[in-house]
């Protein structure tokens, strides 16, 4: 068994190169391809992971959901391992993954820390060992066997902000999902930039409209409000 490594990206140039190298460096031998995104990034995104060994693809269509399917359609290998741009995977990371395959689990994702050291991110982070679907977000990244993503027909693209935790949503449903006890370490740089708690208090609102059935283009625009 074999991971293709899926990351989807717009204007990672800063984050992007350290992402890959700690893909290769920690997946070793498991890892068959790395296959960077891109929705026409303005950036050098696409130089930088080119210059460290990525193949690069040209999504169909911008929004995270359609740039993961799409690497997920050009991918070969049997398990799919979607993960963040800004987002450094667990030493042994891959090893780990084929093991909870190979043990009857579906799909899954890591728990998650941040790079920077503050009380409330911990916290943050510390939620996210818990079974509970509202902490089931992108950022902890996401492997899934690739039949089991095929057959529930891969993220919804309609889902512009949320589609991440859709997707667990339904695969728990029909398979076995299971949190690994490594995390990753994602970038801060969004809640050093908004501010910690007002970050976390915009999501917790999209999160509850989201789920009283507000439509995306307005659960995007509130994000961009609140954001930029």
């Amino acid at each position: 068994m074999n991971i293709s490594v899926i990351i989807p990206v717009y204007n990672e140039e800063q984050k992007i190169v350290q992402t890959i190298q700690a893909v290769r460096k920690r997946g070793r031998e498991r890892i068959g391809e790395i296959l960077v995104v891109d929705a026409d990034s303005t950036d050098r995104t696409v130089e930088r992971a080119q210059s460290v060994g990525a193949s690069v693809v040209d999504a169909s269509q911008k929004g995270r959901a359609a740039q993961m399917n799409y690497g997920a359609q050009q991918s070969q290998y049997e398990i799919l391992y979607f993960l963040h741009g800004d987002t450094l995977p667990p030493p042994g990371f891959a090893k780990k993954i084929i093991h909870a395959l190979r043990k009857g689990i579906d799909a899954g994702c890591f728990q998650l820390d941040f790079d920077r050291n503050h009380w409330l991110l911990s916290f943050y982070g510390w939620c996210t060992q818990f079974d509970i679907n509202a902490f089931r977000f992108g950022d902890q990244s996401l492997f899934v066997h690739r039949d089991v993503f095929f057959t529930i027909n891969g993220f919804h693209e309609d889902h512009l902000v949320m589609e991440d935790n859709e997707i667990v949503r339904r695969i728990k449903k029909r398979h076995v999902f299971a949190i690994l006890d490594d995390t990753v370490i994602t970038s801060a740089r969004s809640y050093q930039r908004v501010g910690i708690v007002k970050l976390q208090l915009v999501f917790v609102f999209i999160y509850l409209l989201y789920f009283l059935g507000v439509e995306q283009e307005y659960l995007v625009s509130l994000k961009h409000i609140f954001l930029e």
